[in-house]
């Protein structure tokens, strides 16, 4: 399910009957504005190294691909569909050992990354809860010994 549909059944009194994440967060530039931060800030902070370490190089291709995605899981246009089909992220993310440490390093980054662009602290609290949950379910190894 995309947070469109779990924002519409879970609407707060100061978001528009219409509105969706996507809408309530600015639209395509502040999604793109928060997929290109999450991206610096994993090249850029340690807490962040093995994530960063696993993800090749030029990052470029990949933040447009997050972008993609981002703004469809948000409301948005669903040009990531168009152009890739279902997400299917679980089974993208199966050749790539994720871990619950390298869950914690997205979500880190990802909290930094909605903090900057999100003003709105409730609709930024839901959005972070809900990827939170999707990161969790992209983890398909324990951690190490």
């Amino acid at each position: 399910m995309s947070f469109f549909n779990l924002f519409r059944r879970n609407k707060n009194k100061t978001t528009s009957p219409a509105a969706t994440p996507y809408e309530a967060i600015g639209g395509e530039p502040a999604v793109k504005a928060i997929a290109n931060s999450f991206y610096d800030i994993m090249a850029s902070d340690p807490m962040a190294k093995e994530l960063y370490a696993l993800h090749p190089q030029p990052l470029d291709r990949i933040r447009h691909v997050f972008f993609l995605y981002l703004m469809m899981w948000t409301g948005g246009p669903d040009d990531y569909q168009t152009q890739f089909g279902h997400p299917r992220l679980r089974a993208r993310h199966l050749p790539y050992t994720v871990t619950p440490a390298l869950k914690a390093q997205w979500m880190y980054c990802m909290n930094k990354a909605i903090f900057l662009h999100v003003s709105d602290f409730t609709l930024a609290t839901r959005l972070l809860s809900a990827l939170d949950d999707l990161a969790t379910h992209m983890i398909n190894q324990p951690e190490a010994d």
